[in-house]
């Protein structure tokens, strides 16, 4: 369960870094929190996928993100 609680906050971090690139974009200044908010993201999605015995499927995320949620809302 650890595991998919990384892997669910490094896709919701990733998610999150999308709006400030955009706005660095259109305001033409660098993306700079954008770029810290991946790079911790992908770092946190790497260790979810590589230390987890078995690993992670593509078919298993969905079903990680609803075990995930289901765990908070108990």
């Amino acid at each position: 369960m650890v595991y998919d609680q990384i892997l669910v906050l490094s896709l919701a971090i990733c998610v999150l870094a999308i709006p400030p690139m955009f706005s660095a974009y259109v305001d033409s200044r660098p993306p700079r929190s954008a770029a810290i908010m991946m790079m911790i993201g992908g770092v946190l999605l790497v260790v979810a996928l590589t230390q987890k015995p078995g690993g992670y499927r593509f078919a298993d995320i969905p079903h990680a993100v609803t075990r995930v949620i289901a765990g908070i809302i108990r």
